[in-house]
């Protein structure tokens, strides 16, 4: 055997023996890696679902400002038109990857359904993670007790996916394409 792959089959049956805990808990961060890399990035963003007018957002010129990164938060001010009162936030948590949605008044106090969200499953990948809506969303949002929200990103970071489920069917897809440095 060669020198050189010795430590390459090694590392491979370590990884191949990690609990699957730790290697989804490595996709997050891997994930979190990722989201930390567009740092400074924004994108613009069409409503793909639903169609025809059916949603707040239709019409409506959509960004996602990856404007603060942190060693354990990106911040994510997500406008809507003019409307500048909603702020994804992903964090790195002891319980795991969360995404929250921050939603403010004008003046810059908290609007009574805020701070919604869950935590990421264990089926991501570092280019894409499905949060779970978690028991504080299900008691602020009627219905909203089997929400999934699932961001990606594709392979060369120019363009986001924001998709938002609820009972396993589609409420919202947003595709955004990586625009001018913010």
């Amino acid at each position: 055997m060669q020198p050189h792959v010795k430590p390459f089959l090694i590392a491979s049956l370590l990884l191949a023996l990690l609990p699957a805990a730790a290697q989804a808990q490595d996709a997050r961060d891997q994930f979190f890696a990722t989201m930390q890399s567009l740092c400074g990035q924004q994108f613009e963003g069409v409503l793909i679902y639903p169609r025809h007018g059916q949603h707040d957002f239709s019409g409506r010129r959509l960004v996602a400002d990856f404007a603060s990164c942190s060693e354990t938060q990106v911040r994510v001010p997500f406008q809507v038109g003019e409307d500048k009162s909603r702020t994804w936030i992903i964090s790195r948590t002891p319980a795991g990857l969360a995404l929250q949605h921050d939603h403010r008044h004008a003046d810059g106090s908290p609007d009574a359904v805020t701070m919604y969200g869950g935590m990421a499953s264990s089926e991501g990948s570092a280019r894409s993670q499905s949060f779970l809506a978690d028991d504080y969303t299900a008691r602020l949002v009627k219905g909203a007790a089997t929400n999934v929200w699932t961001i990606s990103v594709s392979a060369d970071g120019s363009t986001l996916t924001y998709h938002l489920e609820r009972d396993s069917q589609p409420r919202a897809t947003v595709v955004f394409k990586r625009g001018s440095a913010a």
